[in-house]
């Protein structure tokens, strides 16, 4: 029972690490109105600032994706926070657009490193027989840690002085401590090698994990998609079009999107992976669905509803593609396989972004939006009508 306890104790603490990483990739969303304010850039530029984050995770996954599988977890990690502490500096430093990529591009190095390296390494400390446990404390502090970021930001940049700059000083000294309490932690490689024997890896399978991947790959795409109009636009579009100014409502907003994906994780645990994805994907177009309305009708209480209903979808879909490519991997490549899944669901995080971000100049932020809500809908059904016929337990 005692070796147990330590387990998880250790578990936990590797979560909390995760959650301060990723925290800091969300930070800055509720800053964009003031750096354009600061700056004078446009919208299509704030959705280019935020993809430029996806672009240097999905680049680290693809060099050094494994690396964790091959020098270990500690070091992948420990490399990781100290991105996040240099994203945070550039963020400090700013004086002009050139800071907020440099910041952005090793925020999202900092997450490439963590993504599948934390994620097995919270499976691997947990005691024996809590995999199902520890799935969910890793996605948990993954989007846990997402949602902090906003209303971190949003609560002291409305509330405290500074508003540019106390957030990620804030920021540095969570690092700093996650620093220390990795540190102290295990490591779970036993055999390791030197970092001159990682190699870039292109995405690829083992074949027993494909059958189950693409279904999955696919709800992730548009579940991390809608996250990632939510994090870019949405708080242009509550100041814009809904009147809503306050940083700390917007951050809020945002956050429950994130947070409403871990409850949605933790009810994976009573519907079965299975049954999780199609769900997942069902709740997607619901929440995709009152987006749309709240785009239409311009109503604060649809964008709630959305962040939550499509939070929740998000959860679902998530735990549960990250739960059957977790459980379909051999050891030896789960870490590699794990962020195999997440350079799909960063391209969903990027690429339609920058699609909102273009068609606004000649639409509006609201014509954008739903053009991007009916591609989603297209896509989430299309996966929601597959696993329907093709369940991931069975595949699995």
């Amino acid at each position: 029972m005692d070796g147990d306890r330590r387990g998880w104790l250790l578990c936990l603490l590797a979560g909390a690490v995760f959650a301060v990483c990723m925290a800091g990739t969300t930070l800055p969303t509720p800053l964009y109105g003031l750096y354009q304010d600061k700056f004078g850039f446009s919208e299509l530029l704030v959705t280019v600032v935020y993809a430029v984050y996806a672009f240097g995770v999905i680049g680290v996954l693809l060099l050094a994706g494994n690396a964790s599988d091959t020098v270990g977890r500690r070091p992948v990690l420990l490399a990781g926070l100290g991105f996040a502490a240099a994203s945070a500096v550039c963020f400090l430093c700013a004086t002009g657009l050139g800071w907020l990529y440099a910041g952005r591009l090793l925020s999202g190095l900092s997450a490439g490193l963590f993504t599948g390296a934390a994620t097995a390494y919270v499976m691997e400390l947990a005691p024996r027989g809590g995999s199902a446990r520890a799935t969910f404390v890793a996605t948990a502090a993954n989007m846990g840690g997402l949602g902090c970021g906003p209303l971190l930001a949003g609560i002291l940049s409305q509330y405290a002085p500074r508003p540019l700059y106390l957030p990620f000083a804030v920021h540095l000294v969570l690092v700093a401590v996650s620093v220390v309490v990795l540190t102290r932690l295990p490591e779970t490689v036993r055999e390791r090698r030197p970092l001159s024997t990682v190699r870039p890896q292109r995405p690829g399978l083992p074949p027993q994990v494909r059958a189950v991947f693409g279904p999955a790959a696919l709800a992730a795409f548009v579940g991390f998609a809608l996250f990632g109009v939510f994090t870019s636009v949405s708080p242009a579009f509550l100041g814009e079009s809904l009147g809503v100014h306050n940083r700390a409502a917007t951050g809020l907003v945002v956050a429950l999107a994130f947070f409403a994906s871990t409850a949605g994780q933790l009810a994976v645990g009573r519907v079965g992976v299975g049954r999780s994805l199609p769900l997942g994907c069902a709740a997607l177009l619901a929440g995709l669905a009152l987006l749309a309305g709240a785009l239409w009708w311009e109503q604060l209480a649809l964008v709630v509803l959305s962040a939550l209903v499509g939070g929740c979808g998000q959860g679902l879909a998530f735990r549960g593609a990250l739960s059957a490519v977790a459980g379909a991997s051999p050891p030896d490549r789960r870490a590699a396989v794990i962020s195999t899944l997440f350079v799909v669901a960063y391209t969903g995080i990027s690429v339609p972004v920058i699609g909102v971000g273009v068609l606004a100049e000649p639409m509006g932020l609201e014509g954008a939006g739903l053009v991007f809500i009916a591609c989603m809908a297209v896509l989430v059904s299309t996966a929601g009508l597959y696993l329907l016929r093709r369940p991931v337990g069975a595949a699995a």
